[in-house]
């Protein structure tokens, strides 16, 4: 399939060809799923805590008569039932990581970025370079491309100006293409790739 190419001024640049078993592929909802529930999963700190009943430090002397008083049996302060007292079946820390072969991991990025070039929000570029670092530069370059809300895919490395003035434009992220995810590729409104960043996508997904 073809894509036109355009520099980050909205002029032409020509076209450029992208290989059907990356940009063509029929996206598959439970491929994309899989892969985001992967992605949140494994970033989950799984640091809550709460105390349970054996961490509580408080009497565990009888507070009142066995029978007679009109009220349950209670020993412990340290139940759950008494305010202070420890947590029944509260979180503890763990690992919410889940498990994803690689091949579906990989499976999982083209149907991405096959569903973005499938809705028309790929847009792809000569290069992604600016002069200067400066934020007001890159929103009039976005507002000529009409993006608001953007993922930026670079090559090897990230124009380092451009990763400056993206730095003030809340819903625009900038990535090197070893830093390509899913998760992050779904949620942007456009995807915007250079063409060192779909030679080597091309590269490693084919």
């Amino acid at each position: 399939m073809k894509a036109q190419v355009k520099r980050l001024d909205a002029s032409d640049a020509g076209e450029l060809e992208l290989a059907d078993a990356v940009f063509g592929v029929e996206p598959r909802a439970d491929i994309l799923h899989r892969n985001v529930v992967w992605q949140l999963n494994k970033r989950r700190a799984g640091t809550h805590k709460v105390k349970l009943r054996s961490e509580i430090k408080m009497t565990t002397k009888k507070f009142g008569r066995q029978k007679g008083s009109g009220g349950a049996r209670h020993g412990a302060r340290s139940a759950n039932i008494f305010r202070g007292g420890g947590v029944a079946h509260g979180p503890v820390p763990r690992s919410h990581e889940t498990q994803l072969p690689k091949k579906v991991r990989r499976l999982g990025l083209r149907h991405a970025l096959s569903s973005k070039a499938r809705d028309q929000q790929l847009i792809i570029l000569e290069d992604a370079k600016l002069a200067d670092g400066k934020t007001r530069a890159l929103q009039a370059a976005l507002e000529k491309l009409g993006i608001e809300r953007a993922l930026f895919i670079d090559g090897n490395e990230v124009d380092v100006k451009l990763a400056q003035a993206a730095r003030n434009l809340p819903y625009v992220d900038v990535l090197p293409s070893q830093a390509a995810n899913v998760y992050d590729i779904l949620r942007c409104d456009k995807l915007v790739l250079t063409k060192a960043a779909v030679a080597q996508l091309e590269g490693r997904l084919s």
